[in-house]
């Protein structure tokens, strides 16, 4: 079980997605939730992303994974970075939870390094948020102003810049932990052989939110409005200003269309970046199954960094889960919440579940589909 160790509103009001913040201690008593060996023994599933970056003279190496072998990196200079181990790690899901102050669908993983002395990944810019939280070991961060700033030699497909002077220095030690909003250069020195762990969040880009609601008119063949005007300009080449702006009207009044864009929003907002660890069932498991199990004691979990989401004010009652949509009677919205505001249900909880027809189907659903388990 983890727990943070600070004011959660005074977080929210005065730093998340405002400025840079040391939180010393930010978990008491922390304990690694992976080894560095269990770390990389995910490092070598085909499944799972992760990278080694070597620190070479002021440079950075990236080296893909799937990755098996670390004899050729040597003791120092180098790091481990497994993507989305709350997928695949069971044992890091509680870590992950205890950031539940944050939406879900603004989560996006939970990455962890292990990293010898001198690794580090070099100055770069995230375009998303960032808890940075020290496990074993030690590394000195610095962290820079918001600002313009070249991209490492030229190369701008890459989040690494030139230098920047630092406006905060700071060694994290076991339970301490840094938040980074997005745009804030920083980077990382190892001092000690350490596991960190970077939680991050994410909010969709405009080109993914365009991306998101072209393909859903191509799927719906919706979206065939035409654009129309009472009269043309008298030179052949010139579009018109008023053409221009009927143009983007017609743009917004799609956008600005609830029914429209609540699907797309609540599919896209409810989907991961990375795989997830699903384990569909062998054989197709029935509604009697799940009753029985249930009755016999047994929990209702979700896998690792499945997202179950809502919209506010949705007339449609739905529940987006994995990028699909589920909709469900209106009167049953607070029993909608319970399943999705609970990482694991309790007996008492799943049984006043079971007891809407609708849930018995939906949660047989997601056993059979894997997204949904049940533990001892």
């Amino acid at each position: 079980m983890y727990q943070v160790n600070f004011d959660i509103a005074d977080f929210l009001t005065n730093y998340w997605q405002k400025k840079p913040v040391v939180i010393k201690q930010a978990f008491k008593d922390f304990h690694d939730p992976i080894s560095a060996e269990e770390l990389a023994g995910l490092a070598c599933e085909e499944e799972v992303a992760s990278r080694v970056i070597l620190t070479e003279q002021n440079q950075w190496q990236i080296i893909p994974g799937p990755i098996e072998d670390y004899s050729a990196y040597g003791e120092q200079d180098w790091q481990l970075l497994v993507q989305a181990v709350n997928h695949w790690f069971p044992d890091s899901i509680a870590l992950v939870e205890a950031f539940r102050f944050i939406p879900d669908w603004r989560f996006d993983d939970l990455m962890v390094s292990f990293a010898t002395p001198g690794g580090g990944v070099g100055p770069h810019i995230d375009n998303y948020d960032v808890f940075l939280l020290q496990g074993s070991g030690s590394r000195r961060w610095k962290v820079g102003d918001i600002g313009h700033y070249r991209p490492r030699n030229g190369d701008t497909h890459t989040a690494l810049i030139d230098d920047f002077d630092p406006m905060l220095e700071v060694t994290l030690e076991k339970g301490d932990m840094l938040y980074i909003p997005p745009g804030f250069p920083h980077c990382a020195k190892t001092l000690s052989t350490a596991l960190s762990y970077s939680i991050g969040f994410r909010a969709p880009s405009q080109q993914e939110l365009f991306s998101s609601l072209a393909d859903q008119l191509i799927d719906q063949n919706t979206g065939l409005k035409r654009f129309t005007s009472n009269g043309e300009p008298t030179s052949p080449s010139c579009v018109s200003t008023a053409q221009q702006q009927g143009l983007q009207a017609m743009l917004a009044e799609l956008i600005a269309n609830e029914t429209t864009m609540q699907p797309i929003l609540g599919q896209l907002l409810s989907q991961n970046r990375f795989e997830l660890d699903l384990c569909p069932a062998d054989e197709p498991y029935t509604s009697e199954m799940l009753i029985e199990d249930i009755g016999h004691g047994a929990q209702l979990c979700r896998v690792g960094g499945l997202k179950i989401i809502q919209l506010e004010a949705d007339p449609l009652n739905r529940l987006f889960i994995d990028g699909q949509s589920h909709t469900l009677p209106a009167h049953l919205q607070p029993l909608a919440t319970l399943l999705s505001d609970n990482i694991h249900l309790s007996q008492a909880q799943t049984s006043t579940l079971l007891a809407e027809p609708e849930f018995v189907t939906l949660i047989v659903e997601l056993i059979n589909s894997g997204h949904m388990y049940l533990a001892e």
